[in-house]
């Protein structure tokens, strides 16, 4: 992806050209949130009400969608948004920190004047290793047979046949003879000649030079692997927390993770300034993140699967058998997984993707991936609401065959609770579910307060959509990334009965449910506080409207 800093496009929240029923519609419901807000009710977001009123429970998407935000998309900000987006991704690989910061905050004025309920995750940095630039703005072609210089010196604008390497080790134990590989394939050099740190190379396999490109090394068919001792997080990315701290992120996506200390020392230093809220995804994309992928998916609230950066490390064969074994084990593991990048890479330049792209996305919904994601095709691409709605299109038609074909039975079930008061959670939402699908119910309602129980209904992907209620505004956003939930902010009591009353009136209101719908009904224990025993109360109930 190109850098896009001194980038300085407004954010504006409307559309231009946006047709006058859709700025009615978002009019009427900002006026309907607010008064929701101001009774203490809540209020649907503007996407899932849609939806359901549009094609009922059934037909209401489980895959969550996100879009990484950049210049192509600054404008089409609630378009997006109307278009399925449900998080927002910032990379602070690119851009400046004011633009980070106006982008931020387009998302968030966006949720508090349009009724939209969008995450906002932001990528750290990470300490990069191995990338190259031109220094030009575009990419360059290497030609076959050319001859270029990898060097580390520091130099002012663009050289003829030079790459400038971020790291001045980079070239620490590269032998004449080994292969040079760019961003995983775009173009492949061999080495021919040493000097000092610099390395002379040659191109067998001519290709494009993308700015910021990504290095490894081969030797023998090989990575050539080397560990050069640097830390995850960089004294800069710890500056760039304070500032998304401050800015109010919901999820922090955790950049070159390398083991589960990594992740755990952010989240202690997140809970030391009672910011548990702020969840952390680890970024799988690394041959270290593979080696220590079950310690690193426990310690993170979720997972990122990053294609792109893992394929500059792994043999490209090996990346759908990797990519599917990281999505079930994160299911086991009840941690919510991303698959992301060049899921539409096409759609960088053309309207259409290809055939072969639509079936990689929909391969992902197929193994119940809780999220698929958009990077360059949204922030640089030419098409990034018609990219949106390929990627939506494309989610719900295999979620439709995957209903009709009852794969959910084929999921395989793991017991993942050991202590008792969770083993009965965790039982509480398996038999929910069973009992769900075999009843064909219209809808699930949770009722819960982190949303725990939420997450592990959405872990047996239920047919039905799942609407979970709570009183803490910061579990909605993070309930933003599970499969099949539709998060709502509601005052509870400890009282399933008043619970339910409140919530069918709510969904009366929008004529959301009519009379004769079923509604299977579960209670988070954590909603009855007072109680030491707490489980026990704890329940499934089925109810019909009246």
């Amino acid at each position: 992806m190109a850098a896009y800093a001194g980038t300085t496009r407004s954010f504006p929240y409307l559309v231009a050209g946006s047709s006058p029923a859709a700025r009615r519609h978002v009019s009427a419901h900002r006026i309907r949130a607010s008064a929701a807000e101001a009774t203490g009710e809540a209020a649907m977001d503007v996407v899932s009400e849609a939806e359901l009123r549009e094609k009922g429970f059934m037909g209401m998407r489980k895959t969550k969608l996100v879009c990484t935000v950049g210049p192509a998309c600054v404008e089409a900000l609630p378009a997006l948004a109307r278009g399925g987006m449900g998080v927002a991704r910032v990379n602070l690989c690119h851009g400046g920190r004011e633009w980070h910061r106006a982008a931020m905050r387009a998302v968030r004025k966006l949720n508090e004047e349009e009724g939209f309920c969008v995450s906002l995750m932001v990528d750290t940095e990470g300490s990069q290793l191995l990338v190259a630039d031109h220094g030009g703005a575009t990419s360059v072609k290497a030609e076959d047979e050319s001859e270029w210089l990898f060097t580390s010196k520091k130099t002012e604008g663009a050289h003829p046949f030079t790459m400038h390497v971020n790291f001045e080790k980079f070239s620490d134990g590269i032998l004449v003879g080994d292969e040079l590989v760019i961003d995983g394939g775009m173009a492949t050099f061999e080495v021919t000649e040493k000097i000092g740190n610099d390395l002379r190379c040659k191109c067998t396999d001519p290709g494009l030079l993308l700015p910021r490109a990504k290095l490894s090394f081969w030797r023998n068919g090989k990575l050539v692997e080397r560990n050069f001792g640097l830390p995850t997080l960089s004294a800069k990315d710890w500056a760039d927390i304070e500032f998304l701290i401050a800015e109010g992120v919901d999820c922090i996506a955790l950049s070159f993770v390398k083991d589960d200390n990594d992740v755990k020392q952010l989240k202690a230093y997140l809970s030391r300034r009672s910011l548990e809220h702020i969840k952390i995804f680890a970024k799988i994309e690394s041959l270290e993140s593979l080696k220590n992928l079950k310690d690193i998916i426990m310690a993170s609230d979720g997972v990122m699967v990053a294609r792109g950066d893992l394929g500059v490390q792994i043999p490209l064969e090996q990346i759908p058998a990797i990519q599917e074994s990281i999505v079930t084990l994160c299911r086991h593991l009840n941690k919510p997984v991303i698959v992301a990048s060049q899921l539409l890479e096409s759609m960088v330049e053309y309207p259409t993707p290809t055939r072969a792209e639509v079936a990689d996305v929909s391969e992902a919904v197929r193994q119940y991936a809780d999220a698929v994601m958009l990077s360059a095709e949204s922030a640089i691409g030419a098409y990034p609401q018609k990219a949106l709605s390929v990627l939506r299109a494309a989610s719900e038609r295999m979620e439709s065959w995957s209903r009709e074909e009852n794969m959910q039975k084929l999921l395989p079930q793991h017991q993942l609770a050991i202590a008792l008061p969770d083993r009965i959670s965790e039982q509480i939402c398996n038999c929910a579910v069973e009992m769900a699908n075999n009843l064909a119910v219209d809808a699930i309602f949770v009722y819960t307060k982190h949303g725990h129980m939420a997450s592990l209904l959405s872990r047996n992907r239920p047919n039905p959509p799942i609407f979970a209620f709570t009183d803490d505004a910061n579990s909605r956003k993070s309930m933003n990334l599970y499969w099949g939930v539709i998060p709502l902010h509601l005052p509870l009591s400890d009282s399933m009965d008043d619970n339910f009353k409140k919530t069918i009136s709510l969904m009366k209101s929008k004529s959301s449910v009519k009379p004769g719908d079923t509604i299977l009904l579960v209670s988070d224990s954590d909603l009855n506080r007072p109680c030491a025993a707490s489980s026990v109360f704890q329940s499934i109930q089925v109810r019909t409207v009246d």
